[in-house]
């Protein structure tokens, strides 16, 4: 099996916003419409302490990445740019 050109893989927007659609049932064009300043935890009732679980797993999964237990704090899940951003970091360590 050959591994994937790190060129041609999804950006971290692209990835991120399928996952959120995925985990919290989304759908795509509302997703698409999400910016930097988009509220998400506490703003989306999709997005409950029950739900941040199951999207930090999958955006491990899909993205690569670990994310430790001290990595989590509310800032990172405050706004749609804060998590891009962090899983933007994560994935170019």
């Amino acid at each position: 099996m050959n591994e994937a050109d790190p060129t041609e893989l999804p950006s971290t927007d692209v990835l991120l916003r399928e996952i959120l659609a995925d985990v919290l049932a989304l759908s795509p064009e509302r997703v698409a419409e999400f910016d930097a300043e988009t509220e998400l935890f506490g703003a989306l009732p999709e997005l409950d302490s029950q739900a941040v679980a199951g999207l930090l797993t999958e955006i491990e999964d899909r993205c690569d990445i670990v994310i430790e237990d001290e990595d989590v704090d509310g800032e990172m899940l405050e706004t749609y740019g804060a998590l891009l951003a962090f899983v933007d970091e994560k994935r170019a360590q």
